[in-house]
């Protein structure tokens, strides 16, 4: 075995299982939102490398929370087709190495966000932490209740960087937050049908009603997606935005709305799986929008 071989089984067995801890695609996501909240309330000359320190802060306390879910949920991850080979069921990484990886993910995030932004930033970003790691993630054995606690977390990243760039909360930070609450139920509900085989497994029921793949699940997910249409309108209403977010944000809601009809018409996998993409194709595009508008 040469020295190039060698060095790529040590990358491989030492430094990727630490990476796919931190769920790379969910915490870009959360860090993307946070910066989203922290560049729509910011004002005058941007300071650029505070800027980034912030967001960094907000991937690393993601990726913490994130890393307490998988420790919690080690044995349940096991039994699960999708989630069998992470790093800690399958011990490529000791409980006591992620414990500690923890600590220093939390630590470095919360410090960043603190020097970047402020205490209150770091005090809700605590709190966001807290909620998902320790009260979704518990719940998810108990009901469809976890949706709803688990949306709250979802919904502080761009809250947490409003509050980072002004050091408050206002009304147009609660819409931003707003928006993102809503999305996560048709979000959740869409990951829920499409995963349920594989939840169901390991005790977690997330559909809402009865916690079947039927009619009435596929409504529950249509209402909340109908509520994103005039909440995508608050932020031209209040003047936080113009008006080309607003038609983009009511197009983008048109579009993802109409996805939910075909589910309601054929319950099928392949309905939720649609919908389950375009909820995350529906965020950044909204979100991005709602910044270039800004400008």
């Amino acid at each position: 075995m040469n020295l190039t071989t060698v060095y790529s089984d040590t990358w491989k067995d030492r430094v990727l299982p630490y990476i796919e801890l931190l769920k790379l695609r969910l915490s870009f996501l959360v860090a993307f939102s946070s910066a989203f909240g922290y560049l729509l309330a910011y004002q005058g000359m941007l300071a650029w490398t505070q800027f980034v320190w912030f967001t960094i802060g907000g991937f690393l306390i993601s990726g913490a929370s994130v890393t307490i879910n998988q420790l919690l949920e080690s044995k349940y991850d096991a039994v699960m087709k999708r989630t069998a080979a992470r790093p800690v069921p399958t011990g490529r990484i000791s409980r006591q190495h992620a414990i500690v990886y923890v600590l220093a993910l939390s630590l470095a995030g919360f410090v960043l966000v603190g020097l970047a932004g402020n205490l209150f930033a770091v005090l809700l970003s605590f709190l966001s932490l807290l909620l998902y790691a320790f009260v979704y993630t518990p719940l998810k054995r108990v009901g469809p209740i976890a949706v709803l606690v688990g949306a709250f977390p979802g919904a502080l990243p761009p809250l947490i960087g409003w509050v980072a760039a002004t050091g408050s909360i206002s009304h147009e930070a609660l819409i931003i937050f707003g928006i993102q609450f809503i999305w996560q139920f048709p979000h959740f509900w869409a990951i829920a049908w499409v995963g349920d085989e594989d939840y169901k497994r390991a005790g977690f029921k997330l559909l809402p009603g009865g916690g079947k793949k039927d009619l009435n699940t596929a409504i529950n997910i249509m209402v909340y997606t109908l509520f994103l249409l005039p909440l995508g309108l608050l932020p031209t209403y209040f003047g936080l935005t113009g008006i080309t977010s607003g038609v983009i944000a009511t197009v983008c809601g048109v579009l993802f709305l109409s996805q939910t009809f075909t589910l309601m018409k054929d319950t099928s996998r392949q309905s939720a799986l649609r919908i389950m993409f375009g909820s995350f194709i529906y965020l950044p595009i909204v979100q991005i929008a709602y910044l270039i508008d800004k400008l």
